[in-house]
């Protein structure tokens, strides 16, 4: 896999970064959210708060970072050279994160006006950015499991954001819609077809090579995005056909296809090459165990639907899923991209005249692993207000917001030590060519 890597090829550090900088704030906001809602957020999955603060954790959160991470990933993996990147970032930056926000407060306050817009927006900023990325990756030849995941992956990223905007100007106009159907079946295209696709087909290379894994086999490599894609084609015709039956057939199917790379993934992590575990393995470990056990929860409410009817059964799922597993995924790439891709525009910037400063120097590990428990304390506080709202309803939006804060600062504070080092290294080539 790191052999098809061409660092070259990168995109200017600003691109990805003003994503990654962006997300954790959008967190922020659904914690503090939670807080101020207070025990109705967990009432039901459908209250007008909860709904909005799953927005900002999807969009504002998992998708900011995704779509940076792909500016990045696109040339330095497929080759695909994106026009304009940093133009193309700064667009599409604003026209989500903008998206997001009307979204959230066309929930929260029930304007029908506002969701329309958020509709609108985040549409036609999506479809840009899809635009211009399947331009790119035109002609590109599916050689590895990253680069046919990859194309799939907006292939999924499309279908989601045509159910998102049919539900939501759905609800703002009052069409007829079945609408709980709909919204399984656009979570099920968000979570497996976009976000799990394209989790796959960037732990193909960051695994091996962050976490010092062997590679991941080849066979399933090639297999699970098409598996994934198949239960999911096959769940939206129940949908249409209305089939409950194939709709329960069809989550099994998308359990398991989770569950094969989750026990894969965390198979090579336990005979991982580097004996002590840093922030990075250790979120990748917390996220596969989350994930693991909401996979075995869907997997048991498709054989026994009526689970699926429990009291805080789909709100436990929805938590462990997304912030105990995607969420827990990207920070731990996120502290090491961040760090890496810094340390390979300092090198660049060094012009082999002087040792870049390592990534350590860039965001040390006591400060990712003291961020990591604020983290699980938050988790373990979501999942208990699932139970007990009123007790803990408020100090878990609390905690998760400092959590994600913490996440934003740490993620700041490397970019202030790169640009400290930036101006260091130019400083020290101009007194070098001043005394030659």
């Amino acid at each position: 896999m790191q052999a098809l890597l061409a660092f070259e090829n990168a995109p200017p550090f600003a691109a990805p970064l003003r994503f990654f900088l962006t997300a954790p704030l959008f967190a922020v906001l659904a914690g503090l959210l939670v807080a101020v809602a207070g025990p109705d957020i967990f009432a039901s999955r459908w209250t007008p708060d909860g709904l909005a603060a799953t927005h900002l954790i999807t969009l504002g959160f998992m998708l900011q970072i995704m779509l940076g991470a792909l500016i990045q990933i696109l040339p330095v993996v497929a080759g695909a050279n994106l026009a304009r990147p940093l133009g193309i970032a700064i667009v599409v930056n604003i026209g989500l994160s903008g998206g997001v926000l009307l979204l959230a407060g066309g929930f929260h306050f029930g304007w029908p006006a506002v969701l329309t817009a958020a509709a609108l927006l985040l549409g036609l900023t999506i479809l840009l950015y899809l635009a211009v990325t399947l331009r790119a990756l035109i002609g590109v030849p599916s050689t590895s499991p990253t680069i046919r995941g990859l194309k799939l992956a907006l292939g999924g990223l499309a279908v989601v954001v045509g159910l998102g905007m049919l539900l939501a100007l759905g609800l703002a106009n009052g069409w007829r819609l079945p609408l709980v159907a709909l919204t399984d079946l656009h979570a099920a295209w968000g979570l497996g077809g976009w976000a799990g696709v394209l989790l796959a087909a960037m732990a193909y290379v960051v695994v091996p090579m962050f976490q010092l894994t062997a590679g991941y086999p080849a066979r399933p490599s090639w297999l699970f995005p098409p598996l994934m894609f198949g239960a999911l084609l096959l769940w939206s015709l129940a949908v249409l056909v209305d089939w409950p039956w194939l709709v329960r057939f069809s989550q099994l199917g998308v359990a398991s296809a989770g569950l094969v790379f989750a026990v894969l993934t965390l198979r090579l992590q336990l005979k991982r090459r580097r004996a002590r575990a840093d922030a990075t393995s250790r979120y990748w470990q917390l996220g596969l165990a989350a994930s693991i056990f909401a996979l075995l929860m869907l997997s048991t409410a498709a054989i026994f639907p009526a689970l699926a009817e429990l009291p805080g059964w789909p709100l436990v799922f929805g938590i462990l899923l997304v912030l105990g597993g995607f969420l827990s995924f990207i920070i731990g790439m996120l502290y090491k991209i961040v760090p890496f891709l810094a340390w390979l525009h300092l090198q660049s910037a060094t012009q082999s005249k002087m040792p870049a400063p390592t990534m350590n120097k860039i965001l040390g590990e006591p400060a990712m692993l003291r961020q990591m428990k604020a983290y699980v304390l938050a988790l373990l506080l979501l999942v208990a207000a699932a139970f007990w709202p009123d007790w803990l309803a408020r100090l878990a939006g609390l905690a998760f917001a400092i959590a994600a804060g913490w996440l934003w600062w740490n993620l700041f504070s490397a970019i202030r030590r790169y640009r400290w080092h930036s101006a260091d290294i130019a400083a020290k080539l101009a007194a070098k060519l001043a005394a030659a």
